[in-house]
């Protein structure tokens, strides 16, 4: 079984082809993106991922956009935000808006596989936490 699930959002196809290789060589599933509107049809074509890496600057819809509209649709999957134009107020805005973590381009594999890592164990925790109350639902319902 792979360590996580990942949907790498990015307009940049050779970073994606590069990400893919280094992140699939680390035991982890990665499944292309392009483009925000492209991520959210993929989201909704494939339950299984846990983690969206997502780059903040694209064309059309941008990072942030992608991220509220991740988090509408698929609240527990996960998010880190990914820049090479990282600014303080881009990554407070992405972090009110319910991402994981924010790291810059280029970042560190290790650093980017430990968060997916995390994040991928917060999204399990999470789904868990959702069966073990319905559970107790049901199994309360005949008292």
């Amino acid at each position: 079984m792979a360590i996580a699930n990942i949907l790498l959002v990015d307009d940049e196809v050779p970073f994606v082809d590069t990400m893919i290789k280094r992140l699939t060589k680390r035991n982890m599933d990665v499944l292309p993106a392009y483009g925000g509107e492209e991520a959210l049809k993929k989201l909704a074509e494939n339950k299984r991922v846990e983690v969206v890496i997502l780059d903040v600057k694209m064309p059309g819809m941008d990072g942030l956009e992608t991220l509220k509209e991740i988090k509408k649709a698929f609240p527990l999957v996960e998010v880190i935000m990914l820049t090479g134009h990282a600014t303080v107020e881009s990554a407070i805005d992405g972090m009110k808006l319910g991402a994981f973590d924010y790291l810059m381009k280029p970042s560190d594999i290790d650093v980017l596989v430990e968060k997916v890592t995390d994040a991928a164990a917060a999204k399990r925790r999470h789904e868990e936490k959702i069966i073990e109350a319905q559970m107790r639902k049901i199994t309360t319902r005949g008292r």
